[in-house]
């Protein structure tokens, strides 16, 4: 319950320089009294100013010194939550942490629940609810181009361009209203064709909106980049170069990778999530065909496909079913072993497929920048931002988007066709009330509860 002091660590669990424990409620200051003791000259701590540090010693209830800290007040309205805050920072082990958690609890605060910081910072009203979302992404994102649309959102960028539209479509709502109401006086202030211009406009703007969709879930999520071939062609090498490091094992074995092994990699804004996977031939290994399986499986969810062949072979009736799955799929062509090539094999890869190749040697890593410059040409992003428009990356935005888009291009069809101002109500009513959801102006309970589940506690 809100009315109740929280309490939870709001730094990563482990050993680090410091540690932190905050808490939320009008009891905030008065749990830390119980248990912090000031060193220095100001030794009423119910008596600290708001946004002050503090040092001093932790003491549990029984007396006992549990470490050395610092405490951080912040005052209502003025924090992170809206309520009364504060934040003890220990020193940074496991124990140290836990140990003041259980002093906290001990004091009078309950231990909070999952994102119940950000939750309350929500109902109190200093964020909304796009703005609330887009703390996780922070904290979960990938890449700098991640953090930046992550941290656009935060500053209300997404919510601006919301409200914008809201404020077009609350004026044609009073329009209709008016026309409805007095049909014989211009009570709105708006003519029929203004009140067009207005539904125009909207539409145009969640439009926009919609269509950075793509791009935004590319930034925030990355692409499932799946790298295939037969055995022993260079996929495991080709995963340690572009990574930098030997994370895959590396023989002239064929089958050697056995599982899907699984990396991110950032090229200027852009995060693949590599999987390198199993060589995929026929085989009656049973553990091996489970690799196969795999691979097949990577294959099939991909959103890029690195289709490695072997240069210094010509390509045989296995590259030739497998160039065949990638039909339909973002592919390349990655001609390994140039180092070795044997004369023909190039043009003999290039005719089997029409998608883009690129010649590489993993061993000696030449072609490993062109292979990177058409991995960016295929899926550039670009800047955050096109046109000042906010990069879409969240699903429950773009349904609520989708659904206001509908509803307001059939509120404009319905204008266009000659029906009267009252029959534009529901499609006008309905586009807000989406709008509204992605901001959290008419959102359940149950809706605001599951996207907090997804938070971290402590956040």
């Amino acid at each position: 319950m809100i009315n109740e002091t929280v309490a939870a660590i709001s730094t990563p669990m482990g050993t680090g320089g410091i540690g932190i424990v905050r808490i939320s409620g009008e009891k905030a200051l008065c749990i830390a009294s119980k248990i912090f003791v000031p060193c220095g000259k100001n030794t009423d701590v119910m008596c600290f100013k708001s946004h002050t540090v503090h040092y001093g010693i932790i003491k549990d209830l029984s007396g006992k010194t549990v470490d050395e800290a610092l405490l951080t007040y912040m005052k209502a309205p003025h924090s992170y939550t809206g309520e009364d805050v504060v934040e003890l920072s220990c020193h940074g082990s496991i124990t140290s942490v836990k140990y003041l958690l259980r002093a906290v609890i001990e004091a009078g605060a309950r231990l909070a629940g999952r994102g119940e910081f950000t939750k309350r910072a929500f109902l109190n009203g200093r964020l909304d609810l796009a703005q609330a979302e887009a703390v996780t992404d922070i904290i979960t994102s990938k890449s700098e181009q991640a953090l930046a649309c992550a941290v656009n959102q935060l500053e209300g960028r997404l919510s601006e361009k919301i409200n914008a539209v809201r404020e077009k479509l609350v004026e044609v709502m009073a329009y209709i209203e008016a026309e409805t109401d007095f049909p014989e006086d211009d009570v709105s202030g708006l003519s029929a064709d203004e009140v067009k211009e207005k539904l125009k406009a909207s539409l145009d703007e969640i439009k926009a909106l919609l269509n950075g969709m793509n791009t935004g879930k590319i930034i925030r999520d990355g692409i499932t980049t799946a790298i295939i071939g037969r055995p022993n062609v260079g996929k495991s090498s080709l995963l340690n170069v572009l990574i930098g490091e030997n994370r895959a094992i590396v023989t002239d074995i064929p089958g050697t990778t056995r599982d899907t092994v699984e990396e991110y990699l950032e090229l200027d804004g852009i995060t693949l999530k590599l999987a390198d996977t199993a060589g995929i031939r026929s085989t009656s290994d049973t553990v091996e065909q489970i690799g196969v399986d795999r691979a097949f499986d990577a294959l099939e969810k991909a959103q890029l496909v690195l289709f490695v062949a072997d240069l210094s072979e010509m390509p045989g009736k296995d590259d030739i079913a497998l160039l065949e799955k990638t039909n339909g799929k973002t592919a390349v062509l990655v001609l390994n072993k140039s180092d070795k090539e044997l004369s023909g094999a190039e043009q003999a890869y290039k005719a089997l497929a029409e998608i883009p190749s690129v010649k590489i040697s993993a061993a000696d890593g030449s072609g490993i920048t062109e292979l990177t410059t058409l991995i960016k040409k295929l899926f550039g992003c670009g800047d955050i931002e096109s046109d000042n428009i906010p990069l879409l990356y969240n699903m429950r935005h773009f349904e609520s988007l989708v659904r206001a888009g509908k509803s307001t291009e059939n509120a404009l069809s319905a204008l266009e066709n000659g029906f009267s101002a009252d029959m534009l109500f529901i499609d006008v009513f309905d586009a807000l009330s989406s709008l509204g959801e992605v901001v959290g102006m008419n959102v359940s309970e149950e809706v605001v509860d599951k996207i907090f589940e997804k938070f971290c506690v402590g956040k």
